[in-house]
């Protein structure tokens, strides 16, 4: 299950719907841009682990209280829930500047105005971190870490999984971790875009 369907399951199929209602969208527009962004968010966070930030991926992932933010619409749109997901998407971008730069071209992209999509993107960065953490417990994340998970040793079983090597030596949490940042991913249209962005 890749972030996109992990979004679109949201309160029974109702989160983004809630969330485009929060943030003054309709479904359409909020459609549109979930459909650009999810993959991108999933993209990003694939790149990072890729690229020796892992441990800090997992780290952005702890704390199971922030699972509310999947949980409850009103929460990822709040200014705290938008926050926390503008801090997710910086460390998975590389700045602040690239996650400015990601709400331009899907604004760009979609029509819709950019003041719009600087605050849906947060928010549903928050979702999608939310989701991510309901899918994958602390506890999960500290099997990870300790290399109870995977056989051929914690996070380095999560990253050849990550990287396409066998899925069986990563485990079953680290080898769900890797198909949710599957981007969907047959190339994303924003794969290019992430090209650009990233340090």
């Amino acid at each position: 299950m890749s972030i996109l369907r992990l979004l679109q399951q949201a309160q029974g199929g109702r989160g983004l719907g809630q969330l485009a209602s929060e943030l003054g969208l309709d479904e359409a527009q909020a459609g549109g841009l979930t459909d650009l962004l999810a993959p991108a968010i999933g993209s990003a966070a694939n790149r990072q682990a890729q690229s020796g930030g892992l441990g800090g991926l997992l780290g952005a992932l702890r704390g199971e209280a922030q699972a509310g933010n999947f949980d409850d619409a009103a929460t990822a749109a709040s200014p705290q829930g938008q926050q926390q997901g503008r801090d997710f998407l910086t460390a998975i971008l590389g700045g602040s500047d690239q996650a400015d730069d990601l709400a331009s071209e899907a604004a760009t992209r979609t029509g819709v105005d950019i003041g719009t999509v600087q605050q849906f993107l947060p928010a549903l960065a928050a979702m999608a971190q939310g989701g991510l953490q309901r899918q994958m417990p602390d506890t999960s994340i500290d099997s990870i870490e300790t290399g109870e998970a995977a056989e051929g040793g914690g996070l380095m079983g999560l990253v050849g999984g990550l990287m396409g090597g066998d899925q069986a030596q990563a485990g079953g949490a680290a080898g769900m971790l890797s198909q949710l940042l599957d981007a969907d991913g047959d190339g994303s249209v924003m794969d290019d875009v992430l090209g650009r962005l990233m340090r």
